[in-house]
């Protein structure tokens, strides 16, 4: 018989209504699922990559959207590296080489985002501005050599002959073409280089944008490389480096004293769509935003350029252009995976518009009969909206005019007078790594200062690792499927079911007839079958927990117990089908198993606290490899556990050298680590074994910043299995 009524009521009616059999021995922990099968959990079905489905629901109302976008926009920053923020460190812009031409002039311009780093592009201005004339960032996307390239002759024939250009010199760059109608219209316009293309080596188009295969010699604790396990656990990634090169492209235009602050645009299509999305979504400053054939429900930017670890988990590429409402936005569809976006991902947008008052603001221009691209079709609807939102006072439609095509050495940056930095230089990729995680800490400890500081920055990041705090679950129910008088308690198991999350976790209550109103919920690497012996009796820690009143739970969490078939611990992380070895491909669009199973055991106290209303305390014991999660977990429950006894050793997440170790949290060595997470469960006990000294007074001081005192923390050198459960128990029977 299944039941569903609260556990407490179960408690007392088999108090009264069983009989004793007294202490009982069998074979092994009780399964909840028969022989050979697994629970039904979403959650082991493929794990979502690029190519999924990224529907964007708008919420009813603007106050639970304005709560949604607050969310997105901080994972976005979390994703990019950007949270808080990086020193503004001084640009050294150099600008030379000026070519005159009719109406407009073009300029060389290098500058660093970073110290050494070096970010590459031509100026256009108009030759006459009257007034503060309006700013353009246009962000190429995957051409080769896209700012310093011309079309062939067969391409230019065909897109002619297709009407996608208009002319045949103009025709040959439609990246020149498109700043130069801009600046014949009044307009500044910066173009730059991605990564690894044109003047942009320092980084090279084949690790920016063509990784595949992880380098031994960049996985490293100093020295390490980008896609390694220490850059994914600082969230140091080349899509990160390419948006800060468009904040610092943003600072750059504005450093010009004749663009008008109020009247900025941004511009690109595909990988420049992408860019063009995430600088709009979290930079004010963008006025206009006009990303081309990016935005769809579909396929989300299949570079490595466009992913980082933590970004599009639980949204995509519509809800990203969706923070951009109410500021005037339009797009563009091609015959590739745009080619749905009116009906499926626009309607939404122009829903969230009309919820914001301006239901005029958003266009898309279909495209679908064209190829991928930008061409001059989509351009004109660009400047049309444009003319319209800035005032420009052009005539509509807008029509390019043909001009005069600079050649490559009129437009490349680096000559004689201003030599190129050493393309590909491994040590650099290093130096630059290194400098942006410094720079990260010494940002991290001005933004953490006070309390509310801590919890922000550091809180705020860890709710986007984990993918939430328990205030993000929803509602978890208690499925039993058995019970069994075990002389002085009842052993009752079933499941623990979140809808939210499609969770179906196997649990085991144990219930003391004589219940104190306490209960420890005890994680094991073994899942619920950690609470028995060989022989099926209770291991004798919990037994006593039982004996004293305590209520104990264990659980089958993801990837444990009997989700095994093989009952093999999970050594790896379940992987997307794409074969490059970047961890983005799966992190960007999963939690990590690391975050899942915290997700499970915010689950289990949630229903506790909620169900068990008489429970005066709850407890969590972890003293084994559980032990991360379990402190991740009391961290994310926001006060709900009493006392803490965690078995960490000497675990870190900087020292985790395999992207694929199921342990392995993006982001978690750049946000404190475990102290920080200690930390942010001040002023809660806390009893952690065999944690070194030095590691012990990290978090004191992680705690004191974050509650303004030192956290209750108790240090145990105890090691022993054995030895450490004794020491548990005892502390959680002190009064």
């Amino acid at each position: 018989m299944i039941s569903k009524r609260r556990h407490g009521g179960w408690v007392m009616a088999l108090a009264g209504g069983l009989a004793m059999s007294g202490a009982v021995a069998w074979a092994a922990g009780p399964r909840v699922v028969p022989a050979g099968q697994v629970p039904a959990d979403g959650r082991l079905a493929a794990p979502k990559d690029l190519d999924g489905y990224f529907p964007f629901d708008p919420p009813a109302d603007r106050a639970a959207w304005e709560r949604r976008a607050g969310e997105v926009r901080r994972r976005i920053l979390v994703s990019q590296g950007m949270w808080p923020m990086p020193t503004r460190t001084p640009m050294n812009p150099v600008i030379h080489g000026r070519v005159e031409r009719e109406g407009y002039t073009v300029e060389k311009v290098y500058f660093e985002s970073r110290p050494g780093n070096f970010v590459t592009g031509n100026l256009y201005r108009p030759t006459r501005v009257q007034g503060k004339a309006p700013g353009v960032l246009f962000a190429h996307g995957h051409w080769t050599d896209a700012r310093l390239s011309e079309a062939g002759d067969a391409e230019l024939r065909r897109e002619l002959a297709e009407g996608e250009e208009r002319f045949e010199e103009g025709g040959r760059s439609r990246f020149q073409s498109m700043c130069v109608q801009l600046a014949r219209m009044g307009c500044v316009v910066w173009q730059w280089d991605m990564l690894g293309n044109a003047d942009s080596q320092q980084i090279s188009m084949g690790l920016a944008h063509g990784f595949a295969i992880q380098r031994p010699e960049m996985n490293r604790d100093e020295g390490w490389g980008l896609f390694s396990p220490q850059a994914e656990s600082r969230v140091q990634s080349v899509m990160g480096l390419q948006t800060w090169n468009a904040v610092r492209s943003l600072d750059f235009l504005l450093s010009l004293p004749e663009v008008d602050a109020d009247r900025i645009a941004m511009t690109g299509a595909s990988g420049g769509g992408t860019q063009t999305m995430l600088l709009a979504a979290i930079d004010p400053r963008v006025a206009l935003s006009f990303p081309a054939v990016m935005v769809s429900t579909a396929m989300q930017g299949g570079c490595t350029c466009e992913n980082a670890s933590l970004l599009r988990v639980g949204t995509g590429n519509v809800e990203f252009a969706g923070l951009f409402a109410p500021k005037p936005q339009g797009m563009t569809t091609a015959n590739d995976w745009t080619r749905e976006l009116s009906t499926k991902g626009f309607p939404e947008l122009q829903r969230l518009y009309a919820l914001l008052g301006a239901p005029d603001r958003v266009m898309l221009k279909r495209g679908e009969h064209f190829p991928h691209n930008y061409n001059a079709v989509s351009r004109s609807a660009f400047y049309g909206w444009l003319n319209r939102h800035f005032k420009l006072g052009q005539t509509d439609p807008v029509i390019e005019q043909d001009y005069q095509r600079l050649r490559r050495e009129e437009m490349t940056v680096w000559d004689a007078a201003h030599p190129a930095p050493k393309a590909a230089d491994p040590e650099f990729e290093r130096a630059l790594l290194r400098q942006w995680h410094d720079d990260d800490q010494k940002r991290l400890a001005e933004e953490s200062a006070t309390a509310a500081g801590f919890s922000t920055t550091y809180g705020r990041a860890w709710d986007v690792i984990l993918d939430g705090d328990i205030g993000g679950i929803g509602p978890v129910e208690w499925e039993m499927t058995g019970k069994e008088d075990r002389g002085d308690w009842i052993e009752m198991k079933g499941w623990m079911k979140g809808a939210q999350r499609q969770q179906q976790l196997p649990a085991v209550y144990l219930y003391p007839k004589q219940w104190n109103g306490r209960t420890t919920i005890w994680l094991s690497g073994k899942g619920k079958d950690g609470l028995y012996g060989a022989e099926g009796s209770l291991v004798p820690a919990v037994r006593q927990l039982v004996q004293a009143g305590h209520t104990v739970v264990g659980v089958d969490l993801l990837h444990q117990g009997e989700f095994l078939r093989d009952g093999q611990a999970l050594k790896e992380t379940p992987k997307v089908k794409n074969p490059r070895e970047a961890g983005a491909y799966t992190f960007g669009y999963n939690p990590s198993v690391f975050a899942e199973r915290v997700q499970d055991v915010l689950a289990v106290i949630r229903y506790v606290r909620d169900h068990e209303r008489r429970s005066s305390r709850i407890d969590l014991v972890a003293l084994d490899g559980t032990a991360p999660v379990a402190t991740a977990a009391r961290a994310q429950a926001r006060g709900a556990i009493g006392r803490a006894a965690l078995g960490l050793g000497a675990f870190s997440f900087s020292s985790l050298r395999d992207l694929r170790h199921p342990d392995f949290a993006p982001g978690a060595a750049k946000y404190g680590d475990v102290d920080g997470l200690l930390a942010l469960a001040a002023p809660g006990e806390t009893l952690v074994f065999g944690r070194s000294e030095r590691g012990i007074l990290a978090t004191r001081e992680y705690a004191r910043a974050a509650a303004g005192r030192p956290q209750a923390l108790r240090w145990s050198g105890v090691t022993g299995t054995h030895e450490m459960s004794g020491a548990a128990t005892a502390w959680l029977l002190e009064p």
